[in-house]
């Protein structure tokens, strides 16, 4: 009982926290240990239903004793369960599995299925969703004080330019740090002020002061991340790496994607105005690049993300409140809209822009975002640099969803 009250505990955190798992239809990282067993349903029969894990599928075979139990998405603890039944059970549903494994781990005579109702955690996502963009923040920590409790906090819109403002945590405030081998919420560990350095991101839920320069934090979100755009120099399709040259070091760097790498790539016509825009507000409101004034420089509204907002993604929350926070939701979920990639089909010579964990390995980093057909942004930022096209890009790179990351 010991062991399934943890499990059921692991799986609150993980059904709820880990909204980029759960949207996107990966798995949480307990599989298959002892006899237990959880993942998603994804055949549903009446003597067994098929369910995916980390680990592998496992056929969960229902006998005449199976006890079904619900949990709702918000309380996942013994307690809170309620009877249920196979009727009651969808594909789609995350499931917890209890009984007896077997030694290949490939199937389990089920005693006990605990589920949760996929609906009803997309139900509690959106409400999540909903509070982190009424009341959230998303930008850069540019200091920190840990003696004051004062963490100032960078927020960059999508013209470059930036806003900053206080963020002093709450009376018991917590604070979670992304693990530098994954940037998901599930993996997210306990934290503290004194673990949150200069140029670390930073999202928080809370309430913004009267000035707007001031910010008392309730959730704190951090992690070690970095950016960097170059050129494609190798694609290994079957390892889904990707090998590029950093454009302002020009070391290369292999790029490994996993199941939870978001891959896009910027429409040109998309791309062209808001690297116009960007160049266009840097120039206090003159024309771009290209000739084009402010009206056409600006993306179409269509394009803008304000209209028609659909639900991230990713399941992560989103920020909003003001400067840097609903900018950046529009922004991710622009870019959930672009065209989704896969490593195959890039090709040597693309322009791409990579957000990563800081990495731990020289030369390697693991993409959080990938993103291609970034070719304006920087030829913008060249040439603001005052170099050519194919040239060094300076520190004005500034390329639209990349450094937003989607907690």
């Amino acid at each position: 009982m010991r062991a399934i009250k943890f499990f059921i505990s692991a799986f609150l955190f993980v059904a709820i926290g880990a909204g980029a798992v759960l949207a996107q239809g990966g798995l949480p990282d307990i599989g298959i240990q002892g006899n237990l067993a959880l993942g998603i349903v994804k055949i549903k029969g009446a003597e067994k239903i098929v369910v995916e894990t980390k680990d592998g599928v496992i056929d969960a075979v229902l006998v005449s004793t199976t006890k079904y139990k619900k949990l709702p998405p918000d309380n996942l603890s013994l307690k809170a369960a309620t009877d249920s039944s196979l009727e009651e059970l969808s594909v789609g549903d995350r499931v917890l599995l209890t009984g007896q494994v077997a030694d290949d781990k490939k199937s389990i005579i089920a005693t006990g299925v605990y589920l949760v109702k996929v609906s009803d955690i997309a139900a509690q996502q959106a409400k999540q969703r909903a509070e982190w963009q009424r009341r959230g923040i998303s930008g850069r920590v540019s200091a920190v004080d840990a003696e004051t409790g004062v963490i100032t906090v960078e927020m960059r819109a999508i013209t470059g330019s930036a806003v900053s403002l206080e963020l002093t945590p709450k009376e018991n405030a917590r604070f979670l740090r992304y693990s530098a081998e994954s940037p998901r919420y599930a993996d997210a560990e306990a934290s503290s002020i004194s673990e949150i350095e200069p140029e670390d991101m930073i999202q928080a839920l809370g309430d913004r002061g009267a000035d707007g320069k001031t910010f008392a934090a309730e959730e704190i979100i951090t992690g070690a991340f970095q950016t960097i755009a170059g050129t494609v120099k190798a694609v290994d399709a079957e390892k889904n790496e990707v090998t590029i040259t950093d454009l302002k070091t020009e070391q290369d760097f292999v790029v490994s994607v996993k199941q939870t790498s978001l891959l896009k790539k910027f429409p040109e016509e998309t791309a062209q105005r808001m690297a116009q825009f960007q160049a266009m507000m840097a120039g206090g409101g003159q024309r771009g690049a290209g000739g084009q004034g402010g009206g056409q420089g600006r993306p179409r509204g269509g394009e803008s993300g304000q209209q028609g907002r659909p639900a991230n993604a990713e399941g992560r929350p989103g920020a909003g409140g003001g400067p840097g926070g609903g900018m950046r939701a529009d922004l991710n979920d622009l870019i959930n809209r672009f065209p989704s990639i896969t490593v195959a089909d890039l090709k040597e010579g693309d322009m791409v822009a990579v957000s990563s964990p800081k990495a731990k390995q020289p030369g390697r980093l693991t993409a959080i975002k990938l993103l291609a057909g970034v070719e304006p942004f920087i030829a913008m930022a060249q040439m603001a640099a005052g170099g050519q096209r194919g040239g060094g890009v300076g520190g004005s790179l500034n390329i639209p969803g990349l450094d937003s990351v989607e907690f």
